[in-house]
């Protein structure tokens, strides 16, 4: 099946569309397009952004290496670096300070009729984008390869197994979670 759906580029499309709008779905339904729960999660007192995305991480962390470990998928991981993950998150949170949405969130009050969310959100993530693509060339080499460290994943620069990192890493967060809703958080 995994060769098939490599060479059919239409159903990958698909698959693709169907798995946002879900996402999108989800998303909502946790409430987490909402801009009061958005802003109480930037002023700590309402941990359901946090929930919602750890539990994510969880899941997709199992999943994707119980697929791996089957021999379904293999990881292509793109090389990081400080300067990256430095002027990402700057970007990222320059928008999101500016608006209250990450581009997921974006996507989902859009979705929903937000005109914020569409207004500032959509234009933001469009004229952002347009900006860093023209200022890529110059970025790229001052900047965006600082401080690389490849396509190394955390097991391999552990040189242990996956699971070895996937198993405690998903048990702190499943506790993190637990004390999160114990506390009423």
């Amino acid at each position: 099946m995994g060769t098939r759906l490599h060479q059919n580029k239409r159903l990958q499309l698909f698959l693709g569309l169907a798995a946002g709008f879900c996402f999108g779905f989800l998303l909502e339904k946790g409430n987490v397009t909402r801009y009061d729960v958005i802003l109480g999660q930037l002023l700590l007192y309402d941990f359901t952004v946090v929930k919602v995305m750890l539990s994510a991480v969880v899941t997709g962390m199992i999943g994707v290496y119980a697929l791996r470990s089957a021999g379904l998928v293999r990881l292509h991981p793109k090389p990081g670096g400080w300067g990256r993950s430095a002027l990402g998150g700057l970007i990222f949170g320059l928008g999101f300070a500016t608006l209250g949405y990450c581009p997921g969130t974006i996507a989902g009050a859009v979705g929903q009729g937000w005109l914020d969310a569409l207004a500032g959100g959509l234009t933001g993530i469009t004229v952002g984008a347009g900006l860093f693509a023209a200022a890529y060339p110059r970025l790229k080499e001052r900047i965006l390869l600082k401080g690389d460290f490849g396509t190394k994943t955390l097991p391999e620069l552990l040189h242990v197994k996956s699971w070895a990192v996937v198993i405690p890493v998903a048990a702190l967060i499943i506790a993190l979670l637990a004390w999160i809703e114990r506390s009423g958080l």
